[in-house]
């Protein structure tokens, strides 16, 4: 049996980020906010929403005749969990390809190549 990945897909990881920076919002809040980058359907919007309820992503409770939506688990944790979950299945869970594509492809300054050692000492 598969196991459920814990990536989301760019639609979800679009609304997740709108969520985390609002804290707690509604729907219409969400569908406001996506409308000023590209159009959504409002439907389209409270479907994702409920989907990512379903998947433990976001909280809801009713407040007046609106459901007002939080994150279910912190933005840190959820990225470390794509994380890990694209180095197991693409790299077989060694960060190191992972690293040294990120350096060699990336104009990385020495203050960012230093701040990467400096974490690498501490551990």
């Amino acid at each position: 049996m598969r196991r459920r990945s814990t990536t989301l897909t760019e639609q979800e990881l679009e609304i997740m980020k709108i969520v985390w920076e609002r804290d707690q919002t509604t729907v219409r809040d969400v569908y406001e906010s996506l409308l000023e980058h590209r159009k959504v359907a409002y439907t389209t919007v409270m479907t994702m929403m409920n989907i990512l309820e379903q998947k433990k992503y976001l909280k809801k409770r009713l407040a007046d005749r609106a459901y007002i939506y939080r994150p279910a688990q912190p933005k840190g944790q959820v990225i470390g969990d794509m994380v890990r979950d694209f180095v197991d299945r693409v790299f077989n869970g060694s960060a190191e390809p992972l690293l040294l594509h990120l350096v060699q492809e990336h104009d990385l300054s020495p203050a960012e190549l230093e701040e990467i050692a400096r974490i690498r000492r501490k551990s």
